[in-house]
């Protein structure tokens, strides 16, 4: 059925408004006709984002109005079932709110998704051009119409239910917080420190600084854990746990660093906790006297077994590792439980002797303060608790593998630390309310009737073990690490807790580190370890990451000596958790509008006080442990830094950048201008970068580091066109300067004309006191040949910017400019006949293959949007220089003025290779160093000092150090040593070194006559000759050729020809052999000398030089000698 705007359809003068309604009946259903005539529904549109609603939409209609639908639905062919002509939902095509179609779609979650998403889908809304342009006519309303609206892609609908499909088939599991976050983060948390150290801990420290240092631990988690909320809450989150938070917060550069460390720590993490588990199983062994062969390598054995069975759990699945954590968190709960269960059972003469009295004051007071020993204090009891909290970052680690990260991460992660927190305060509370911090382990050590107590609790309570102060005792919270195991109901259980502590914190960290590392290796920011990113089977399981995993674990088992490696895990953890509070302070400080956290239970300020508690606390573990892995995090991130990889993932540090950058662009704007900080701030017409490079180098040779420069493109012709080329070519012309390290921006604008352009750019180019001030161009070298219009524009920008009060620079050399010939012919051989080779002498040049690859390129867009272009079209015999050309023009490649056709066929009649050679070789000569040599400045006229400033900028580049600047100036015959005494002298005061002063007495001499005649006979064709012809005619021909050059206006300005060609002659005898000249620009009077006649002054003073700069300042003092 054909949908168009016909009047007979939507501009019925009668007609009312189109509602669409969600309705459970069809369109011709009769009941809900009679309804709406009833009911007279309001003039509004209703929409709905569930699916039941995506094929249940009908048009409501006035009483009366029926045809009116009926028409436009009976208008052509009848749709397809699948096709509501109202749905606004399913296809491009609405019927909205004011009775027209229209292609513009309503708000849809599709349209937001990113396209990289693991799970999401992405539905291409139409673009603002589609929206804004004229709609085509005769657009049929059918399925394959409308997908090709959409880009070619199925719309949400159905790629909704493809995911759900697909979902079905592959049977990809997703976890809930619970299982996903709230288990992992519970298992990791509790380890065997719970079990083994605690009772040791709560000793050392008593009961008060005890549960302060869980709770100075468990803020440093809780901080980090709302930090991680916060980011995790900002925005889609995948897999890659700590690492994804991290860059894509703080960019790659943090993000690479920390994330190949986290994953390091993680693998090694699984050696630990195997053998923190072998050494437990080689303990019973010991006790039932069966070791196999030693203690050392019983480690190593039982180690290995055991690593090999937790990979074969992660490889099978995140389901059957899932399911073993929560058999796993079982055990752990019962063993906890336990422990609580056997304080309160009623203790034996046994356990008394231990230490175990059940739960007694005089214990809790005795037990309450601290007694350190052994050298021990409050930081280094803290060093060996801390690691006992970390594990955090179980659940975010697995953030890809979350059904809800957003919602799961959070709630998790602040629930696990909570119930951990009160497991630790209350395992420690209640020890050392029961078990005295000395206990000898004899029964018949009780008290001698008379016998003073001095306050000591288990004195109290019948046993004396006062001789423990004097001799080593083995039992009590000091002494004894199996505390737990004496008091619980059930002492294997407690083994059993190990066990589970233990396997279930070396299960979570097996898992953790591929997934961080697929992560880090998908981001390609170390581009050696792409090979970890492929994944395989449904939930593509990182196999290759496990492996190597598996193999960093195995290393550090068998080695068995993690003493001294485990402070750096513990740092590594901490270097973790103290970047993402840093990430999190450093996007709310940044106050970009994409940080809009969900989760609003953080401050800015405590992150940063996390991030500050995060750094002491790994000095306080150990010292020389956090300067390593502060020393290697340095080195990732300056590896990353230099190695800039193509990623853009809007970090903080991006809108941080701006935020600093538009505050000192504020700031600036309050500060005046002052002659002592002028420096050149170039506005270059280079069109494309990578068509006039030799301009641009010479330009930067002066703005690197000094000023500003911006690389202007001007784009004339069709509107609709030139805006879609200019758009479509902005990203990558800029990213083009800055692969190729140019310090410039890149700007371009679509005008009726090159002079409406350019004048465009003068006026609003730059950002308040950073704007130009400095008008580049290259010389015009086809200019007898072009266009009368192409001349007057050309002139015409020169007249403007002088208008504007910018200086002008107009830069020549021999070959030209414009290389876009030479890399086109190039590029168009590539492609048009792959058998001929490429000119490997031009692969030097790093612009003919950037620019080969860019051809490429739009050679593949055009085969694929102008499919219907004949065969015979692009045939051998056509296919010569000409042509290419002639078919250039046609597809737009490029938007530059078309060549001449004499200057084709002299490029044509040349050996190609030769000429490509040379002009190639122009094109890169301000990119390489200058040799020793001299800067020829010819100081004609003050113009406020750029003529001099610009060539002394050269002298203190790199490339240009080794030439010396030569002075020319005019002056007389009789006075030739005071005035160089007077340049001198100004030259000293400006501080600019010089080799040489020339003073040059005869510019005023008439040229010779070949070098008059040479000028004359280039003129000629652009003179009126009006004295030769009556009035009448003369007259008729001044307006139709009022660009033309009159006899009065030669005669008018014939002694400044003569100097122009004078000039010439004089550089050429004494600046032949400069490195460089530059050149006082002469000013033509605006509306009284012509452009003709003003072009040829250019061309007759530049004629046959080394490269020549014409500068003419503003006149406004660039220079000073004030200090």
């Amino acid at each position: 059925m054909s949908m168009n705007n016909s009047p007979n359809v939507f501009l019925d003068p009668n007609a009312n408004r189109f509602q669409v309604n969600i309705i459970n009946e069809s369109h011709n259903s009769n009941e809900a006709s009679q309804e709406d005539v009833e009911s007279d529904p309001p003039h509004y549109e209703e929409t709905s984002f569930t699916e039941e609603a995506h094929n249940r939409l009908r048009i409501s209609y006035r009483p009366g109005k029926r045809e009116l639908y009926d028409n436009f639905l009976q208008n052509g062919e009848k749709p397809e079932a699948s096709l509501h002509p109202c749905d606004t939902h399913n296809k491009m095509y609405y019927l909205q709110t004011f009775g027209h179609n229209t292609m513009d779609p309503v708000p849809k979650i599709d349209y937001y998704r990113n396209t990289g998403s693991v799970s999401g889908n992405k539905l291409n809304r139409p673009s603002l051009l589609e929206i804004h342009e004229q709609l085509a006519k005769n657009i049929a309303v059918s399925t394959g119409s409308v997908e090709r609206v959409a880009n070619g892609e199925s719309t949400a609908g159905e790629e909704t239910a493809a995911s759900k499909e697909e979902e079905k088939k592959t049977g990809f599991v997703k976890f809930g917080w619970v299982k996903g976050v709230l288990v992992r983060c519970m298992l990791n948390i509790w380890g065997v420190m719970l079990f083994i150290r605690l009772s040791w801990i709560v000793g050392q420290a008593g009961i008060g600084l005890g549960v302060i240092i869980i709770l100075l631990a468990t803020m440093v988690t809780s901080i980090t854990g709302l930090s991680t909320s916060a980011i995790a809450t900002n925005g889609f989150v995948r897999g890659g746990g700590a690492y994804y938070l991290i860059s894509r917060s703080l960019g790659p550069e943090f993000g690479g660093s920390i994330g190949l460390i986290f994953a390091f720590a993680n693998a090694v993490a699984v050696a630990m906790y195997v053998v923190g588990f072998a050494e437990t199983v080689v303990e019973l062994l010991k006790e039932s006297d069966t070791i196999m062969v030693d203690e050392s390598n019983d480690i190593r054995i039982i180690g290995t077994i055991t690593v090999v069975c937790l990979l074969g759990i992660s490889v099978a699945g995140m389901e059957w590792e899932a399911k073993a954590q929560v058999i796993l968190l079982i055990v752990l709960l019962i063993a906890i439980a336990n422990f609580f269960i056997g304080t309160v059972i009623p203790t034996n003469n046994e356990k008394k002797a231990r230490g175990f009295f059940n739960y007694q004051a005089s214990i809790f007071a005795e037990n309450f303060g601290p007694d350190f020993r052994s050298g021990e204090g409050f930081f280094s009891v803290f060093a060996i608790f801390f690691p006992a909290a970390t594990g955090i970052l179980a659940g975010a680690n697995i953030s890809g593998d979350l059904k809800d990260p957003q919602g799961a991460i959070p709630k998790g992660t602040m629930l696990a630390i909570l119930i951990t927190t009160v497991a630790y305060i209350g395992v420690a509370v209640c020890a050392a309310s029961c078990v005295v911090r000395d206990a000898t382990g004899n029964v018949n050590d009780t008290v001698i009737p008379g016998m003073s107590c001095n306050g000591s609790s288990a004195c109290n309570l019948g046993y004396d073990f006062s001789r423990c102060r004097s001799q080593p005792c083995d039992y009590g919270l000091m002494n004894n690490f199996q505390v737990m195991s004496m008091v619980s109901g059930f002492g294997p259980l407690i083994t059993a807790g190990i066990f589970s502590a233990t396997l279930s914190s070396a299960l979570a960290s097996l898992v953790s580190a591929p997934k961080v590392f697929q992560a880090l290796c998908k981001d390609n920011v170390y581009k050696g370890l792409h090979f970890f990113a492929k994944g395989y089977g449904k939930n593509n399981e990182p196999i290759r990451g496990y492996v190597l995993t598996f193999v960093i674990a195995m290393a550090f088992i068998l080695i068995a000596q993690l003493n001294t490696i485990a402070p750096i895990i513990s740092n590594f953890f901490l270097a973790s958790y103290a970047l993402i509070n840093f990430s999190c302070f450093h996007a709310s400080y940044a106050k970009s509008p994409g940080w809009r956290p969900a989760f609003r239970y953080y401050n800015m300020w405590i992150s940063l006080f996390g991030a500050l508690l995060c750094c002491g606390v790994m000095f306080v573990i150990n010292w020389w442990a956090a300067l390593i892995t502060y020393v290697i995090e340095l080195f990732l991130y300056i590896y990353v830094t230099y190695k800039k990889p193509e990623v853009n993932w809007g970090s903080s540090t991006q809108a941080l950048c701006y935020i600093k950058a538009l505050d000192s662009a504020l700031a600036l704007t309050t500060v005046e201008d002052h002659v002592k900080n002028f420096r050149p701030q170039c506005i270059v017409l280079t069109g494309a970068p990578m068509i006039r490079p030799a301009l641009l180098d010479i330009t930067h040779s002066f703005t690197k580091n000094n000023g500003l420069c911006i690389c202007c493109e001007v784009y004339t012709g069709p509107r609709k066109l030139c805006v879609k080329e200019m758009n479509s070519g902005m990203a990558k012309k800029q990213a083009w300067l800055t692969k190729n390290k140019r310090k410039a921006f890149y700007a371009a604008v679509a005008a009726d004309s090159f002079r409406d352009g350019v004048k465009s750019l003068l006026q609003a180019s730059g950002l308040g006191r950073m704007k130009p001030n400095t008008l580049v161009i290259g010389f015009k070298k086809d200019w007898r040949n072009a266009a009368v219009t192409q001349v007057e524009n050309y002139v015409g920008v020169i007249h403007d910017a002088f208008d504007f009060e910018l200086g002008t620079i107009i830069v020549r050399i021999g070959q030209g400019f414009d290389i876009s010939q030479v890399l086109q012919v190039q590029a168009h051989r590539r492609l048009k006949w792959k058998s001929f080779p490429l000119d490997k002498s031009l692969l030097q040049f790093p612009y003919v293959s950037q620019y080969t690859e860019e051809l490429e390129k739009l050679e593949q867009e055009r085969l694929a949007l102008e499919a219907t272009i004949k065969e015979n079209e692009f045939d051998e015999e056509k296919s010569g220089i000409c042509g290419f050309f002639r078919k250039a023009r046609k597809l737009n490649i490029t938007k530059h003025e078309a060549k001449n056709e004499s200057t084709i066929n002299t490029v044509q009649s040349m050996h190609v290779g030769e000429f490509n050679q040379k002009l190639l070789e122009a094109s890169t000569q301000f990119k390489k160093k200058q040799g020793k040599g001299t800067i020829d400045i010819w100081w004609l006229f003050d113009d406020g000092g750029l003529t001099i400033l610009i060539p002394y900028i050269l002298t203190i580049r790199k490339k240009w150090k080794n030439c010396k600047l030569r002075i020319f100036t005019g002056g007389k015959v009789n006075r030739i040593e005071e005035e160089k005494l007077v340049m001198a002298s100004l030259l000293s005061k400006f501080r600019i070194k010089f080799a040489d002063i020339n003073i040059i007495c005869d510019i005023n001499m008439k040229p010779n006559k070949e070098s008059w005649k040479f000028f004359e006979e280039m003129i000629e064709p652009y003179r009126l000759r009006e004295s030769c012809k009556d009035i009448t005619t003369a007259e008729k021909l001044k307006r139709e050729t009022p660009w033309k050059i009159t006899d009065a206006e030669l005669e008018a300005f014939k002694e400044k020809s003569y100097r122009q060609v004078r000039l010439n002659e004089l550089l050429q005898e004494h600046s032949r052999a400069a490195n460089l000249i530059v050149l006082s620009l002469p000013v033509a009077r605006k509306g009284v000398v012509s452009d003709y006649l003003y072009m040829a002054w250019l061309e007759i003073l530049s004629k046959n030089l080394p490269p020549i700069l014409m500068v003419r300042g503003n006149h406004k003092n660039v220079l000073t000698f004030y200090s």
